[in-house]
């Protein structure tokens, strides 16, 4: 069975996680969704990469998803959080994912 890439993993923890948040008006299970999302994009950094380029990546996402918001108010907030999605899922595959 074919690995799920990392990216892939980040960007859908950052999708779902406000789409989860939005369409069931309840923050924290998106919020849960978006912590075990990083956790297992984490684990796959750390696996394929090393603790350091783990951290770095860990630290991007979790700025992703602050940045988010201050830039949902000048682009909206679907356009936002593919942005942040895409440049998390770029560094991902820049860093972790083209190795393997």
């Amino acid at each position: 069975m074919a690995r799920i890439p990392s990216a892939a993993v980040a960007a859908g923890g950052l999708v779902g996680g406000y789409s989860v948040a939005r369409w069931t008006k309840k923050r924290p299970l998106g919020g849960a969704v978006l912590a075990v999302a990083g956790a297992a994009a984490a684990q796959r950094w750390r696996q394929q990469a090393g603790g350091t380029a783990a951290g770095a990546l860990t630290a991007a996402y979790v700025a992703a998803f602050a940045g988010s918001h201050p830039l949902a108010k000048k682009v909206g907030a679907w356009p936002a959080v593919f942005g942040v999605a895409g440049a998390v899922a770029l560094a991902s595959w820049a860093v972790a994912d083209r190795r393997g």
